[in-house]
C-alpha cells in the first residue's frame, strides 16, 4: 500500500487530494495546524477503515516540523506533497500584491510558508521518502510562477514565492538523484478554493483527479519535471 504525507490537509485542493488519495487505497499522513477544527478532515479519517491519520503540523515552526519527522522516524513515505501555501492578499482584492503597493511584510510571510517551508519540511522528511517504493516529492506550484510564459504583472510575492519554489524542486532533483529521490511540480489550475476565489474555471475535483494521472503517469525515471494538472508538461 502506497502512503504520502500531506501538509495544508484541512482544505481546499489539500482535503480533496487526501478524499481522492485514500479513495484509491492509499494511507494518507494528513497535517495541518488545528486538527482539532478540522471537521471536514476528520470526518474523512473517521470513515478511512485506519487509512486516514491527522497530524498537528505548522509548516513554518521548524520545531513542529523536526517533531513530526521525529515521530516518523523509520516510517517510510512515498510522496511528501508540500501542498499548504498562502496568496498573500486577498482574491477580491489584490492591490497589496500589484507594483507600488506591495505589502511587503505580507510578502515575508508568502516566502515563509510557499517557499521556505517546502524546503524545510522536504530536509526534515527527506529519509522517509528515501526509505520508500516510490521516492516521490510532490510540490503543488503554479503557472503564475512560471517565467517562461509570464503574459501579466502584478501579484509580485506569490508569483515570486513559486518562481522561487520551482528553483528548489529542480535543484533538488539534482541533489537528491544519488538516492533516488524524484521531483516533481504541479500546477492544479486556477480553482475554486478560498484561495482561488468563486469565479476560478477548474473545479477541485477535477483538479486533483487531473493530478493522480499525473502522477500514475510520472515515470520511474522522470525527476524535476513540471506539470500542469491537464498533463501538459510546463515550462520553467
Amino acid at each position: 500500500m502506497p502512503s504520502m504525507m500531506v501538509t495544508g490537509a484541512s482544505r481546499g485542493l489539500g482535503l480533496e487530494m487526501v478524499r481522492q488519495f485514500v479513495g484509491d487505497g492509499w494511507r494518507i499522513y494528513a497535517c495541518c495546524r488545528t486538527p482539532e477544527t478540522a471537521a471536514d478532515l476528520a470526518a474523512l479519517a473517521e470513515g478511512s477503515g485506519g487509512l486516514i491519520t491527522l497530524h498537528t503540523l505548522d509548516v513554518s515552526k521548524p520545531e513542529e516540523v523536526r517533531a513530526l519527522a521525529d515521530e516518523f522516524r523509520g516510517t517510510p513515505i512515498d510522496m511528501l506533497v508540500n501542498n499548504a501555501g498562502l496568496l498573500g492578499c486577498k482574491i477580491e482584492n489584490m492591490t497589496p500584491a500589484a507594483f507600488g503597493s506591495v505589502d511587503y511584510d505580507a510578502w515575508r510571510e508568502v516566502h515563509e510558508i510557499n517557499t521556505m517551508a517546502p524546503l524545510r519540511v522536504t530536509e526534515a522528511f527527506v529519509d522517509h521518502v528515501a526509505a520508500s517504493d516510490l521516492k516521490l516529492l510532490f510540490f503543488m506550484s503554479t503557472h503564475m510562477g512560471c517565467i517562461t510564459e509570464l503574459a501579466d504583472g502584478g501579484l509580485y510575492p506569490y508569483r515570486s514565492s513559486k518562481a522561487a519554489l520551482n528553483l528548489l524542486v529542480k535543484g533538488l532533483s539534482i541533489d537528491l538523484a544519488p538516492r533516488g529521490v524524484r521531483t516533481i511540480a504541479v500546477h492544479p489550475g486556477w480553482v475554486v478554493t478560498d484561495m482561488g476565489g468563486p469565479d476560478a474555471p477548474v473545479n477541485k475535483v477535477d483538479s486533483i483527479a487531473g493530478i493522480r494521472r499525473v502522477v500514475a503517469n510520472y515515470g520511474a525515471e522522470q525527476t524535476g519535471c513540471f506539470y500542469q494538472y491537464d498533463g501538459r508538461e510546463l515550462p520553467w
